[in-house]
């Protein structure tokens, strides 16, 4: 079993690649061999298998086929590379470079290996929006309302029309907004919605451009892996029609995910959260959709957060960079 990750320096491709060399199997066989590939190299985890890390533009196509002659072919591939929505939305034709021709660059050479891949794409809630109704559930038409989802819906229709060819596995899902994301914030709009948690647990100030009453559609760093696990050991036929279908997430108040906060860390972290709009991101993130109900996925057994009260914790035992005494 061989294993492609890419976007493997990110905070969930790192994530992913320790925990599947803790598993050490997936699909029923053990792991031979993992390739994680980003615009940098990526670190690597200890694995009782041989890692390799390597630095790869995506949207070079040249260097995409290079990465599957050198190092494929490959059984699994996890694609998690992408420019995020904030960056996206600011430069249209960088979020076109990676995000569509990147996508597209990676699922032809995926094909040209001719075994037909598990191809596992991260996808967004982003794909929703616009005219769509304010409860998202199942077979909803999609109306992005921003470069980002749009690149996104684009790269989903390609992996259905691929998986029905017979030349990939394909399996999208649309992922809620990952929060507490560790690390330092990014581009992304929704980077607010970990800053606050993150950043303040860990000392120091953050703003949130948003009110308390701002409902966000929202999961665990945990559970997002989990359910990237399971995306990968499915069966390919139980998806139908459609390889693309929106991950279960919980919705929760900016209000709400803060007082849960304080219940299990005090007090202090809250007192840190600054209130100054932002108007650039209150336009993007007002344009997604934060009420989704995701039968298809809970009926094919992915895993859904039960509190935000779990994720706090699960920050506090995994992710928080404590200062020194």
């Amino acid at each position: 079993m061989r294993i492609l990750i890419t976007g493997g320096g990110g905070f969930l491709g790192q994530k992913l690649s320790r925990k599947l060399t803790e598993h050490g199997a997936l699909r029923g066989q053990p792991i031979t061999a993992m390739t994680l590939m980003d615009v940098a190299e990526p670190a690597k985890p200890k694995a009782g298998f041989p890692v390799t890390s390597l630095a790869c533009d995506i949207a070079d196509d040249v260097a995409v086929k290079a990465l599957f002659a050198d190092h494929g072919p490959f059984d699994v591939i996890y694609h998690l590379a992408a420019v995020v929505s904030g960056a996206a939305e600011a430069d249209f034709d960088l979020g076109m470079r990676i995000n569509l021709m990147g996508s597209i660059h990676l699922f032809q050479a995926a094909r040209a290996q001719g075994n037909c891949p598990v191809v596992v794409y991260a996808s967004s809630i982003a794909a929703h929006g616009g005219e769509e109704p304010e409860v998202i559930v199942d077979g909803v038409e999609l109306n992005p309302q921003t470069s980002y989802g749009s690149q996104k819906v684009m790269g989903e229709l390609l992996l259905n029309d691929m998986s029905r060819k017979g030349f990939l596995d394909g399996r999208g899902l649309r992922l809620p907004t990952v929060s507490i994301r560790p690390g330092k914030a990014n581009a992304a709009a929704s980077s607010f919605m970990s800053s606050i948690f993150r950043d303040t647990m860990q000392g120091d100030a953050s703003n949130c451009p948003v009110g308390r009453d701002f409902l966000i559609f929202h999961t665990a760093p945990r559970t997002i892996i989990e359910n990237l696990v399971i995306a990968a050991e499915l069966d390919g036929a139980g998806f139908g029609f459609n390889r693309c279908l929106n991950l279960p997430g919980r919705s929760d108040t900016v209000g709400e995910m803060i007082d849960a906060m304080t219940r299990v860390f005090g007090p202090e972290a809250e007192a840190r959260i600054t209130w100054e709009a932002d108007p650039v991101i209150e336009k993007i993130v007002h344009s997604w959709r934060n009420r989704v109900i995701s039968e298809k996925a809970l009926r094919l057994g992915f895993v859904q957060d039960k509190s935000f009260e779990d994720t706090v914790r699960w920050f506090l035992e995994d992710d928080i960079q404590r200062r020194p005494a």
